[in-house]
């Protein structure tokens, strides 16, 4: 097992996507605390908000591959079209299922006043607007670009 872990936590690819994540997902949980000025633990884990740290992840993944094996190379192609397929679904799917919810939400809570219905609300932050995808990608790109010069 420990083998296994050497390996992965050597594999520049995986860090990269790791960081980028980790380093998107910490941003959110620190612009919650400022804007709250609540701890809230979720915020670590959550989907949606700025920025995306799903954009953050596959760009620093696909980035990491290009530095990696070059830019050229088929593994970077199919680590590029797995990022924008990814960034694709989270600007346009995923938000539009989020603003689905949330009119949802309101429809459920108009009936709550005159019915009794569950008060259980669908999650309405689930997807990203086009700037924060892109903050997202900047990100995950200078996450891997970061790793591999450390790393040099």
């Amino acid at each position: 097992m420990n083998s296994v872990n050497s390996h992965l936590f050597n594999n520049l690819a995986f860090v990269s996507a790791f960081l980028g994540w980790f380093i998107a997902q910490s941003l959110k949980f620190m612009g919650h605390l400022v804007r709250s000025r609540k701890v809230d633990f979720y915020t670590l884990v959550s989907t949606g908000g700025m920025p995306s740290s799903h954009s953050s992840m596959v760009s620093a993944l696909a980035t990491s591959i290009g530095l990696s094996v070059g830019f050229g190379d088929p593994m970077f192609a199919l680590a590029l079209g797995f990022a924008l397929v990814v960034m694709f679904d989270a600007q346009s799917f995923r938000r539009a299922a989020g603003q689905q919810a949330r009119l949802l939400n309101q429809i459920v809570e108009e009936f709550f006043k005159e019915h009794h219905f569950s008060e259980k609300k669908l999650g309405e932050l689930l997807g990203h607007t086009r700037y924060e995808v892109f903050v997202g990608m900047i990100l995950g790109i200078a996450t891997a670009w970061y790793v591999h010069q450390i790393h040099a």
